[in-house]
């Protein structure tokens, strides 16, 4: 079931001896819980290449409500790049990764509200069949059921967790997937239980283990493995500091057989478990007491005898496993490297894509065979370190879109076909079969078309190739907000990336009413040499009904898909085709602002959104801040969490301050209460707190309908907070100085309203303001109401 990710990493003669090792053991741990960086990366560490079971993380979701610290992404976005983050950091600490299609809709405080977004039946299911493929002996929660556990899907997860333990072994649950597979019934359910966030546990009835040990054969310390692959998630900033020495983990029991002294206490986990085993243990023992690191070729006779010996079995799922991993040793002792190539990132729909396959057998001495390719009898010995190239043809008949955005998917869940349940990534990439034999083992691989190219800082890249529609749009804005009788004008970029002359008639559609679009149809001729061509269309809204609209652009009535890449160093470049749309929002806004100055935090899309009301937005560094380039502006705005990345912004606070004496206005958005970069930030007189209200439509209430921000330049009322997304706000203020006024207050269901989420003081002739209202989610997705208020608090009070 891994994805092709996750299998043929490369491996030295110190990782090829411990795979030979880990031959003898036949355990399986999962570990589950809720999101992306939430499993113990050190556990995971520990159990793969110390106890050497085959372990896998299940994340229910893919991580795309949270925040991000290195770029704008968010949503789905945000998704894909953490869902690679993930996979970067199990190779390095060795374990498996799946997901179920549950969606991350944000932070949720309980289960309940979760499981009103999630369709808990069907995660249930998702994660039921997870575990009749894997079949584990032991499943490890990272959070209790209940309040203890924090986050909403993190009690969820739990809760699924338990209900999953049962339902995996009872063939009523779920039959279709009797079909297939077969019940399962782990060993064990337990929880391993931590030092934060209150979930401690009852440690005297707690199994402990140490898991501190350092790997000789890795050259690290399970500490250090894990905090290499808990900084892969730099998207949450999550760099991590490597730990040595002695490490207790904790387990409470939840289900299942209790462990008293190990984790795997009543569970075999040697060949023994199988009829007719001990053979193949017997036949591994000598194999790790022979094997020369120097010569790891040397090995392939006996790995062969052990292949011979493991098809004797009956057992499916540890037969089929163990001849995958005899299968990658035989790759590793000899040498073998084995790529499909392409001549360019990306080709178009249904169309042939050619490619190079390149293989050779690096260590010496070593006889190996290509017999087919694509199904094509070759029956060619290789030579030994020489490169043995074949030329060859792929269709591809659909485009490379991420299986989970196939559809679209509602505030809970994606529609994911079972064929694809589990898998991080498509299973179904472009790519080439090959069938290979070394030493007498005939071993198929599955190589994914990859395009290779050199970068002059990073070396060699290696990007799974794509494959686009022919035809797509770009858009350069996802939102367009208009008074009525406004016209406003777009440029619109359409892409021929089957790059052939062609002419298309392309018609904008408008899904709604009030909008008029002028041209109604345009006819391009695209040319080979010239694959794009751009054209502007006039949009006027005719009414201010305050349901949005959608612009799409179609040709022969098929609406047209955009092309979206994000591109980052530490993970592979993604990319993915949303429908190619703009959401037409009608606005009625008096906006008196017309400069702003904006320093960056952790990245968002506030400027841009600023810039769609007609605000000129200049970014500003914060080494550049001086008094006279502030005074250039009607107001300052600081980004989101910058007060806790910016290392400079502390010393530069004198200056922002003077501005607001002097007239100006300054708007802070959000920061989180740890790392704060100005130590004295509590002398302003608030306090930054961990609440926060998750429910988008929760009733916010008037503390003083008469406060300026609430009535200037404009009538703010509670309309105004209709359409929210995600969340009203986060990490409220709290200990508020007397000097602030506090025109909101907000709860989520059954809890005491809470008056931090806007702060306003008048200082000398200026206004400063701190918000934790989530303006970052709300404005660039174009809800009115937001941008409604977000002007009144930049605008100078009269």
């Amino acid at each position: 079931m891994q994805s092709l990710a996750q299998t043929n990493r490369p491996m030295h003669a110190a990782d090829i001896q411990l795979q030979m090792e880990k031959l003898n053991t036949l355990g399986s741990v999962l570990y589950f819980a809720a999101h992306p960086d939430d499993e113990n990366t050190k556990l995971i560490a520990y159990l793969a290449s110390e106890r050497k079971v085959r372990t896998a993380y299940l994340s229910l979701t893919r991580g795309d409500g949270g925040q991000n610290l290195i770029g704008t992404e968010q949503g789905v976005e945000l998704g894909l790049i953490r869902t690679q983050e993930l996979l970067q950091a199990r190779k390095i600490d060795r374990g498996e990764q799946y997901f179920t299609s549950a969606y991350d809709f944000g932070f949720s405080k309980t289960h309940a509200e979760t499981f009103r977004f999630w369709n808990e039946h069907e995660v249930l299911r998702e994660a039921v069949w997870i575990i009749r493929k894997l079949q584990p002996d032991v499943i490890i929660t990272r959070f209790p059921p209940d309040e203890r556990g924090g986050h909403g899907h993190h009690q969820a997860s739990a809760m699924l967790a338990r209900k999953a333990f049962d339902a995996a072994a009872d063939p009523n649950a779920f039959p279709e997937q009797l079909v297939e597979l077969q019940p399962w019934q782990a060993k064990r359910l337990i929880w391993n239980t931590a030092n934060f966030m209150r979930m401690q546990g009852d440690s005297p009835n707690q199994l402990k283990i140490d898991i501190g040990q350092f790997n000789p054969l890795l050259g690290h310390s399970y500490g250090e493995l894990s905090a290499l692959s808990r900084s892969q998630h730099k998207s949450q900033g999550f760099g991590s500091a490597a730990t040595n020495g002695q490490t207790i983990e904790s387990f409470e029991h939840v289900a299942g057989a209790i462990a008293k002294q190990d984790l795997f206490d009543q569970i075999d986990i040697s060949w023994t478990r199988i009829p007719g085993g001990r053979p193949v243990q017997q036949a591994i023992d000598r194999l790790v007491e022979t094997y020369n690191p120097t010569n790891p070729a040397g090995a392939i006779p006996q790995l062969a005898q052990i292949w011979h010996l493991i098809q004797k079995l009956d057992n499916t799922y540890w037969k089929e496993r163990k001849t995958k991993e005899v299968e990658s040793l035989l790759l590793a002792c000899a040498g073998m490297k084995v790529e499909a190539l392409v001549e360019k990132p990306y080709y178009t729909q249904g169309e042939s894509i050619p490619f190079r396959a390149e293989i050779i057998v690096r260590n010496p001495n070593t006889q190996a065979c290509i017999s087919y390719i694509n199904g094509e009898n070759i029956q060619q010995t290789l030579v030994g370190n020489s490169v043995t190239k074949f030329n060859g043809q792929l269709a591809q008949q659909t485009y490379t879109q991420p299986y989970w955005l196939a559809k679209p998917h509602t505030l809970g869940k994606f529609e994911v076909l079972p064929a694809n349940f589990g898998f991080p990534m498509n299973p179904d990439l472009p790519a080439v079969n090959i069938l290979l034999e070394i030493g007498g083992i005939e071993i198929p691989l599955v190589e994914p078309l990859q395009y290779k190219y050199l970068d002059p800082v990073r070396g060699d890249v290696h990007e799974y190739v794509q494959v686009r529609p022919a035809i797509a749009v770009g858009l350069d804005q996802p939102v367009l907000l208009a008074q009525k009788g406004e016209r406003k004008k777009i440029t619109v970029t359409f892409l021929n990336q089957a790059t052939l002359d062609s002419q298309k008639t392309i018609e904008p559609q408008i899904e709604g009413a009030g909008w008029t679009i002028s041209p109604a149809q345009i006819k391009l001729n695209f040319k080979a040499d010239q694959p794009t061509l751009t054209q502007e269309f006039d949009l006027t809204n005719t009414s201010l009904q305050p349901e949005p609209s959608l612009l799409s652009f179609s040709i022969d009535g098929k609406p047209l898909k955009a092309v979206h890449e994000i591109a980052y160093t530490h993970i592979p470049t993604q990319t993915w085709f949303p429908e190619g749309m703009i959401r037409l929002q009608p606005i009625d806004i008096i906006n008196p602002v017309k400069t702003v100055g904006y320093i960056m935090g952790a990245g968002d899309r506030v400027p841009e959104a600023l810039r769609e009301l007609g605000i000129q937005v200049d970014l500003i560094k914060t080494p550049d801040i001086t008094p006279t380039l502030l005074s250039k502006y009607d107001a300052i705005v600081l980004g989101v969490r910058v007060m806790n990345i910016d290392k400079n912004i502390a010393q530069k606070m004198p200056i922002i301050d003077e501005y607001v004496k002097n007239g100006g206005v300054t708007l802070i958005q959000y920061n989180v209460n740890s790392n704060l970069a100005e130590a004295d930030f509590a002398s302003r007189g608030f306090t930054i707190s961990r609440a926060r209200v998750t429910e988008e439509d929760a009733e916010v209430r008037f503390n003083d309908p008469k406060d300026p921000a609430l009535n200037f330049p404009n009538k703010i009322t509670k309309k105004d907070f209709d359409h929210w997304i995600q969340e009203r706000g986060l990490y409220f203020a709290e200990k508020i100085a007397p000097r602030y006024r506090t025109p909101l207050s907000m709860n989520d269901s059954n809890e005491a309203p809470h008056s931090g989420s806007l702060l306003i003081e008048r200082q000398g002739k200026g206004k400063f303001v701190y918000t934790s209202l989530s303006f970052f989610r709300q404005l660039p997705a174009g809800v009115a109401g937001a941008n409604r208020l977000f002007v009144n608090l930049l605008a100078k009070e009269q």
